[in-house]
């Protein structure tokens, strides 16, 4: 039982006073999405796993709450844009282009709880459908500085990358499609850890596996790997262990058998990036320290970057706050152009995002699609915004029954209040008036309104304000109008 309850606390209890700030913060960042045209979309929480499977990147899809039931495989959802776009290819292909959403619900993540992280929160955000860049890419930039502005955070650096500057470079280089993803999510990892780490990582030699590579040659990653699978379980090897899927091991073992670049071909593309990864400061010596790295590269990406910060000053992003940061990776691997995350002044991440053109196609959309969005984490919002006062409430009325006779006028007396503007309460526990008044003064309720016999032949209350100890008759009819 102990086990349980601490796993439910892991995600979090929202108690009353929390949740006030935390709905009416919500609702000002909705307010700023909805200013700009987008429209609201709610989905299942639960989902069929593979839609995570290929494009969560390794990271998140290890923290994915997975299970099986009545045959088949589901996800709690752990990110929002593959639902959106997903309910984007099988319902929403015939609307007209750019479709703007916005949307705000829990997602969930199997990682450890510290500051303002739990396993369970609530994702805000957009996705902007069929907008291309470099003009989508700013406004998704400005909204999101925009709405944290509005829910009170003012101090905020915005970090840019470019993913597909990364592929553009490795492609020039002339890396396959296959390792040139598996080199751009790992940029921060070569940041931090240095070549020779992210070398010996890719390095595992497709000899040194039991299988031969040439038993996959002509056959698509997408049968290869369910061969594979097949095989694997005919001959019963267990692959459920640790935290990551049976596919996305079967996945990388492909990957793996396949790998065709030369080892120099690989330490080139790591020394290239190596030093463009350690890029990072204000646009304009960015921009420039970068371009003279990628002199001779047949690389697309840095104009499309200029652009995109010329766009968002026009938005009134201010550009003091953004840091261009070459070695940006993000986990997600379903990015192909500008990638953004934006921190608190602790360094607390708030927010993250970017373009995504790939993804409608690899859901089965019937043509490529541009897209790109960003998702806030409404709690970390929160926790970096300035002192919030809870929203302020109408003024709350105890409504008193003397007896049980009275009590069917006592709940006419509160809808009428209700209808006026109060909040009210009436006494479901018979605790009498002295009773009520002490409770009434424990929770902080101003105002008592009290019905017997009396009142109930007048149509009028017994109303006591015990801020200024008074007491009066108020007729029902004359209840003036709640004042906030």
């Amino acid at each position: 039982m102990g086990s349980s309850i601490d796993a439910v606390r892991g995600m979090r209890d929202v108690l009353p006073s929390e949740a006030a700030v935390q709905t009416a913060t919500a609702a000002i960042i909705d307010r700023v999405l909805a200013a700009y045209g987008y429209e609201p979309i709610d989905l299942p929480i639960i989902e069929h796993r593979d839609l995570y499977l290929r494009k969560l990147g390794e990271e998140l899809v290890g923290k994915v709450y997975e299970f099986h039931f009545n045959g088949r495989d589901l996800a709690l959802r752990p990110e929002w844009t593959a639902s959106v776009l997903r309910a984007y290819v099988s319902r929403m292909q015939d609307q007209p282009l750019p479709l703007r959403l916005r949307y705000a619900g829990p997602v969930f993540r199997n990682e450890r709880p510290q500051r303002a992280t739990y396993r369970q929160f609530t994702q805000i955000g957009v996705e902007l459908i069929g907008g291309a860049a470099p003009r989508a890419d700013a406004e998704c930039l400005a909204l999101a500085c925009e709405g944290l502005v509005a829910a009170g955070v003012t101090h905020f650096t915005v970090r840019i990358g470019h993913i597909g500057l990364i592929r553009s470079l490795l492609a020039a280089l002339g890396l396959s499609e296959r390792t040139q993803g598996r080199l751009a999510w790992r940029l921060e990892r070569l940041r931090e850890q240095g070549v020779a780490a992210v070398r010996a990582e890719l390095e595992m030699p497709a000899t040194a596996l039991p299988l031969d590579p040439t038993l996959l040659d002509g056959i698509d990653d997408q049968r290869a790997e369910a061969l594979l699978l097949h095989a694997l379980r005919e001959i019963g090897v267990n692959l459920r262990f640790g935290t990551r899927p049976p596919e996305a091991i079967v996945g990388r073992l492909v990957r793996k058998l396949r790998r065709s670049e030369s080892r120099d071909q690989i330490d080139q593309a790591l020394q290239v990036l190596d030093r463009l990864c350690r890029i990072e400061g204000g646009p304009e010596e960015a921009l420039a320290a970068a371009e003279e790295i990628l002199q001779g590269f047949a690389v697309t990406g840095l104009d499309e970057l200029r652009t995109i910060l010329r766009l968002a000053a026009a938005h009134g992003v201010a550009l003091d706050q953004v840091r261009l940061d070459f070695g940006l990776g993000r986990g997600l691997h379903y990015y192909t152009g500008m990638i953004f995350e934006i921190y608190a002044d602790d360094g607390l991440q708030l927010c993250g995002g970017g373009r995504y053109d790939d993804l409608v196609s690899a859901l089965g959309g019937r043509q490529p699609t541009p897209a790109v969005g960003f998702a806030y984490g409404l709690e970390r919002v929160v926790a970096a915004a300035s002192p919030v006062a809870a929203p302020s409430r109408s003024p709350v009325v105890m409504v008193v029954a003397t007896d049980d006779a009275s009590y069917p006028y006592a709940l006419e007396v509160a809808r009428a209040l209700r209808g006026r503007g109060y909040t009210a309460m009436t006494d479901v526990r018979m605790r009498g008036v002295s009773g009520n008044l002490r409770d009434a003064a424990r929770r902080g309720v101003r105002f008592v309104a009290v019905v017997g016999a009396d009142e109930c032949a007048q149509r009028c209350i017994a109303w006591r304000d015990l801020d200024r100890h008074e007491e009066y008759r108020i007729l029902l009819n004359d209840i003036p109008p709640a004042e906030r």
